[in-house]
């Protein structure tokens, strides 16, 4: 049984994550930021424990991941899901998208992987695997500051690889493709569609997709697996 801290649970990839990890017999914590019933839904179906985390905040990061180590009796694995998205023109991307972007899903992730580190460090142990975008591989018209973020996360992940590997811990990202969640409730059925038909195999991805990929990299069968940025795109990217 891993402890496992996973943020943005009440997100479509987020609950994903937290009942495939729950199935699994881990022990999880999960946070939420605004979606409170949501998270309370999870969390009696699940049997995880929810925490509000405010993910672009250093000090409540800094005291979620102590209230996580807490109630876990460490930390294990962190998944981080927290994220947002902004689908603009360039030219009418505002300085409020941009720093809400950056704070949510990059300063977010540098936050995470800070605490969490230092918990792992101790331990000689422990799994971090973010969660990216394929848009961060190779960028997104009318996403350019939402790609330029997980572009971010991409480098983050390679060079905390290398730090914490002798360690013991590993560092991956998982960058999923067009995923069937509410995140992508702003197209229409028949742009699905399209999206579906440009994907290789042939259908838009699920959370279930996403979570099997982060199971695999949280186990020992992958204790040699770091560093690396994996496309859960259905060959999208490619």
């Amino acid at each position: 049984m891993k402890k496992v801290l996973i943020t943005g649970g009440t997100g479509g990839i987020g609950a994903g994550l937290v009942r495939a990890f729950c199935a699994n017999g881990d022990n999880v914590v999960f946070t939420y930021h605004h979606n409170l019933e949501a998270a309370r839904t999870l969390a009696n179906e699940t049997g995880a424990t929810a925490l509000c985390l405010d993910a672009g905040d250093s000090e409540n990061v800094k005291f979620i991941v102590e209230s996580a180590k807490d109630l876990l009796g460490g930390i294990d694995v962190v998944v981080h899901a927290a994220g947002i998205a902004c689908i603009k023109l360039f030219d009418q991307t505002t300085d409020e998208d941009w720093n809400a972007l950056v704070s949510t899903n990059l300063s977010s992730s540098f936050y995470l992987c800070r605490e969490v580190s230092r918990i792992m460090l101790r331990a000689h142990k422990g799994r971090i695997i973010l969660i990216g975008s394929m848009w961060g591989k190779i960028g997104a018209s009318c996403e350019v500051a939402y790609s330029a973020t997980k572009a971010g996360v991409r480098g983050l992940t390679m060079a905390l690889a290398k730090e914490l590997g002798p360690s013991g811990i590993t560092v991956n990202c998982i960058e999923p493709g067009v995923i069937d969640t509410p995140m992508n409730a702003c197209f229409d059925e028949q742009t699905k569609r399209e999206l579906a038909g440009d994907t290789p195999a042939g259908r838009l991805g699920t959370p279930e997709d996403v979570a099997a990929l982060a199971l695999f990299l949280s186990s020992d069968a992958a204790s040699f697996i770091t560093g690396q940025c994996i496309g859960v795109d259905g060959g999208f990217a490619i």
